[in-house]
């Protein structure tokens, strides 16, 4: 609602200085060229929030995740329509009408869609996020969910492509690095097209036992964990973390530093001991940075899943590292120049993940 509000304001704004800017245009140039001046202000955000009321999300899976995912979306009103899709018969219709009947409370318009296994209700979205497969359990760990999630993830690409086929694609379901190749090797879609969301999610982690070390707020932390999204193939860049530009090596030593790191790795077991399932807050809220990134066109680096071409050191391989997202989906890779120490890492996460792929060669899918 109140994106409509603003946007209404800016349509009388814009059409009053278009009239005025003719009617003067012959008897005061001064007042002309101030005119001009407003309408070249408003035009770009008239043509920016018209063009996101128009956009169009799916989010498949309809589980704790998926549900978190679409209502955050929802409340932003980052699209006119948001539709949710599962294979339980009635569960995405019954979460949407849910979520539409918190509407008139919160005050947003988004127009929330529910479909049991119905493809074509997805056609013509420009952003589809993947939750689909099964979560984790404890003592599992990501890599445990690829036999199943696997055929489940590639059948959901394939199905959406034939309804959207300029559709970008942010994946979530796990083994997120793996599934986010298989995404990208299946529909040979562009690369840019294909982003994994597991990074953001990492890095919030990180910030937040950060901000427990440090007694300080996350939001004035910068901290980014690249590599692959797994308890062992994560690396929180201790080095590069700061608080309001100040180092935080220079405010914790070593030793609490290794333990921030050490949490931040085994943060997803950990919620998951706790809860007996996946976390879905902090996922779902992740996956609504990269969502809200696109569909602004927002051009903010967020640590995602994308496949490498020789950057950092690898190729054919999808990895987190910081990109800049936009419109387009992920369009350049930042490079953090590394220490020796960080590549090692690095490499060694690559080879992990790179382990976790050649399973698909031994799957039907």
């Amino acid at each position: 609602m109140y994106n409509i509000f603003c946007l209404a304001i800016r349509m009388f704004y814009f059409f009053c200085c278009l009239y005025l800017l003719f009617k003067e245009f012959k008897q005061n140039l001064l007042a002309c060229t101030y005119y001009l001046r407003l309408i070249l202000i408003f035009a770009p955000k008239f043509y920016h929030q018209t063009k996101n009321i128009k956009m169009k999300v799916t989010v498949v899976g309809a589980g704790a995740v998926g549900a978190t995912v679409a209502d955050n979306i929802a409340r932003k009103e980052l699209c006119h329509e948001l539709v949710l899709l599962d294979i339980k018969e009635g569960l995405a219709e019954g979460k949407a009408m849910d979520m539409m009947q918190m509407s008139s409370v919160l005050g947003f318009d988004t127009k929330i869609t529910g479909s049991t296994n119905d493809y074509s209700k997805t056609a013509g979205s420009d952003v589809v996020v993947i939750t689909s497969g099964i979560p984790r359990k404890p003592g599992m760990s990501r890599e445990d969910l690829i036999g199943t999630n696997a055929g489940i993830v590639k059948g959901v690409a394939e199905n959406i492509l034939q309804h959207s086929p300029d559709a970008i694609f942010v994946i979530i379901s796990n083994p997120m690095d793996t599934m986010t190749y298989l995404t990208l090797k299946a529909t040979g879609l562009p690369k840019n097209r294909v982003i994994g969301m597991g990074g953001a999610l990492d890095s919030s982690r990180f910030k937040f036992y950060l901000s427990k070390a440090l007694n300080c707020s996350q939001n004035d932390l910068n901290a980014v964990v690249i590599g692959g999204h797994g308890d062992t193939t994560m690396i929180p860049l201790t080095r590069l973390a700061t608080l309001n530009s100040n180092p935080v090596s220079n405010l914790l030593d070593a030793e609490t530093l290794k333990k921030v790191a050490a949490d931040t790795m085994v943060g997803g077991a950990t919620l998951t001991g706790l809860i007996g399932t996946s976390a879905w807050y902090a996922p779902g809220s992740s996956a609504l940075s990269v969502v809200e990134s696109i569909l602004r066109d927002e051009k903010k680096v967020i640590t995602s899943c994308v496949l490498l071409e020789g950057e950092y050191g690898q190729s054919d391989i999808c990895l987190g590292v910081p990109v800049v997202i936009g419109k387009n989906g992920w369009e350049k890779i930042i490079d953090y120049k590394l220490n020796e120490e960080e590549q090692a890492s690095f490499n060694k996460s690559a080879e992990a993940v790179r382990g976790m792929n050649e399973v698909l060669n031994t799957l039907a899918v």
